[in-house]
């Protein structure tokens, strides 16, 4: 599933395309064509992303919610849109740019009140200028349940997933199992921080990149990392390698139904 990056990428990319145009909204599939049929006409005002949701904001008053969930996908271009092939949900075209999207977990039409609930149940983004960490923390602090899985709920923290989740624990030190409630105020300012620093670069450039320079391939002489995901992380997808800090062998085990990944030594229980 993407992460919250992946989302204000689109967001941005959205915006660029269609802002401030009218568009024609068709369901090729069918599944969506109640919802095409209101969107058509309206003028796209503003993209947001909120965690791992998306919105279009149309005026009048019409608001395309988003959730890719784990096979969601778009692709875009310019010009006149090709023959629709495979299961397009949504196409969205203007006279210059044309969006499909395939396979969501959602796709509808919210009015403001639904909006507002959908902002309600989410924490705060390490990626809004809006959000408030103090929120989050006052979940966690109360909880008993390990810190890894409290990352992963997206009522606690929005946005985040299994990558940033396992690479921020590492960088701050924390193993995944850590109650939420023995967190300190002091330590979830500067896990806060830090997820608000990867999650931005991840926005500028892409891809999760979480290694500090001394430990690129680079600096420390070793192959770079291959793995469908990009970029060179610590733990996430490394089990029984060493640890790029310390050396220990990286150890895998389930945490809140996901596989976790930690360094014994860098993140001692």
């Amino acid at each position: 599933m993407p992460e919250g990056h992946t989302i204000h990428r689109l967001a941005a990319r959205h915006a660029e395309l269609f802002a401030g145009d009218k568009l024609l909204a068709t369901s090729p599939q069918g599944r969506f064509a109640e919802g095409a049929a209101r969107l058509s006409g309206a003028v796209l005002d503003c993209t947001e992303a909120y965690g791992k949701h998306l919105l279009h904001h149309y005026s009048p008053g019409l608001t395309l919610h988003v959730h890719l969930g784990l096979y969601g996908k778009f692709t875009d271009g310019s010009g006149e849109p090709p023959p629709p092939v495979g299961q397009v949900r949504l196409r969205l075209t203007s006279d210059r740019h044309w969006l499909d999207l395939r396979g969501p977990t959602a796709c509808e039409l919210l009015d403001p009140p639904e909006v507002q609930a959908l902002r309600d149940r989410l924490g705060p983004d390490p990626l809004r200028d809006d959000a408030d960490p103090a929120r989050a923390y006052a979940r966690i602090s109360r909880s008993p349940t390990p810190l890894g899985a409290l990352l992963l709920d997206q009522s606690v923290v929005a946005g985040t997933g299994l990558i940033f989740v396992t690479e921020a624990l590492f960088r701050a030190g924390l193993p995944p199992t850590l109650p939420g409630r023995k967190l300190t105020p002091t330590a979830w300012r500067n896990l806060w921080a830090d997820l608000v620093d990867l999650m931005g670069v991840a926005v500028t450039v892409g891809r999760i990149d979480t290694v500090r320079p001394a430990h690129l391939p680079e600096a420390m002489g070793r192959a770079p990392r291959v793995d469908r995901h990009g970029g060179e992380v610590y733990v996430y997808r490394r089990p029984d390698a060493p640890c790029h800090v310390c050396g220990t062998t990286i150890l895998r085990g389930d945490l809140a139904g996901r596989n976790f990944y930690w360094c014994p030594s860098c993140q001692p229980v």
